[in-house]
């Protein structure tokens, strides 16, 4: 999952961008709007976090812009002070959800989790492959109860591809589920790295991870 927070309390946004990375979310940090923009200019994201007060306007702002030109990405409204007028101003101009500040991160992560299920159309918590069971809320994968360790990227890149099973895809939107800008270390052939680690942890099993060549990855499941 691919993740922008947008967040000008410096101290917050990376105590936030750290643990979603723990927890295999790629999240690019903007700390204002304008910084907001020029992201969203160059990349697509599953779940933005927005927070309302921001330095150079409001963060409905930046909503309204985005619903206005059809983008209907879901997002997640982030504030310390929020009355129910904002709430409800802010669910009317296309706002998914809303948390106020403080507020656990693990329920920030659970909210995040659930927008991007409900976006990906997948209101159960497990799916069923062939002879493997996948739990994206739990992190879990197993293979006849039995459970298959999974590093975080290992787990996101299968995420991607069990939510995309039968489709191609292609390596650089593999890349931008699971790396976010700060990662500059990384090129796009860790994606084959990652491939051959899950092909191996899935060696066995119904699920196979097809290559098209030229094209990119494939998740089938044997009948």
């Amino acid at each position: 999952m691919r993740l922008l927070l947008v967040e000008d309390t410096l101290d917050m946004a990376e105590a936030i961008s750290i643990r979603l990375g723990q927890e295999g979310i790629a999240c690019d940090v903007a700390n204002c709007l304008d910084e907001a923009r020029a992201f969203l200019d160059v990349q697509r994201y599953d779940v933005i976090v927005l927070d309302i007060n921001l330095p150079d306007g409001l963060g409905t702002d930046l909503l309204q812009e985005r619903r206005s030109m059809g983008d209907r990405t879901p997002v997640l409204m982030l504030t310390a002070q929020f009355s129910v007028d904002d709430r409800i101003s802010s669910l009317n101009l296309g706002a998914d959800d809303y948390l106020i500040k403080p507020f656990d991160q693990r329920e920030l992560e659970a909210r995040i989790r659930a927008l991007y299920r409900r976006e990906q159309g997948d209101k159960g918590q497990e799916i069923r492959l062939g002879d493997l069971t996948f739990n994206p809320s739990a992190k879990v994968l197993r293979k006849d109860d039995v459970p298959i360790a999974l590093t975080r990227r290992e787990f996101t890149l299968l995420e991607m591809l069990v939510r995309n099973r039968g489709k191609v895809m292609d390596k650089e939107r593999l890349f931008e589920g699971l790396f976010s800008f700060s990662d500059t270390d990384v090129g796009l052939n860790a994606i084959e790295l990652y491939i051959a680690r899950l092909r191996k942890k899935l060696t066995g099993s119904s699920v196979h991870i097809e290559t098209q060549r030229g094209l990119g990855y494939k998740l089938d499941v044997d009948a």
